[in-house]
């Protein structure tokens, strides 16, 4: 009988992925982009500004010391997948602050 109920769930999941990637909403995905070399006293809004007129900004952070709150210099700004790509390569080596950004796209926290 569990058997019968996984495989079911997979059935609905899979329906509502369809159904999901029918209605469009696939292509509202978004890429993270590590941004470092910043500017310590930069804050979310400034790096989602000069993001902005390069492509679609969903989210920015910076990062910062647990134990000072004073930014360790790197952030993460989540854009549209469509503008990726585009965005790290053209904003790579950029100047913001008077120091040039590392942009590329974020990999998974390893532990």
């Amino acid at each position: 009988m569990a058997i019968v109920r996984i495989v079911y769930l997979d059935l609905i999941i899979l329906e509502t992925i369809d159904e999901s990637i029918q209605r469009g909403d696939h292509k509202n995905m978004s890429t993270t982009l590590y941004v470092g070399n910043l500017p310590w006293n930069t804050t979310a809004d400034e790096l989602s500004g000069f993001f902005a007129p390069f492509g679609q900004v969903e989210s920015s952070r910076i990062i910062t010391d647990r134990e000072t709150g004073r930014s360790r210099g790197f952030g993460f700004i989540e854009v549209g997948e469509a503008d990726a790509t585009r965005m790290a390569e053209e904003l790579n080596g950029r100047d913001f602050g008077g120091r040039p950004l590392t942009v590329n796209e974020a990999k998974p926290k390893q532990m």
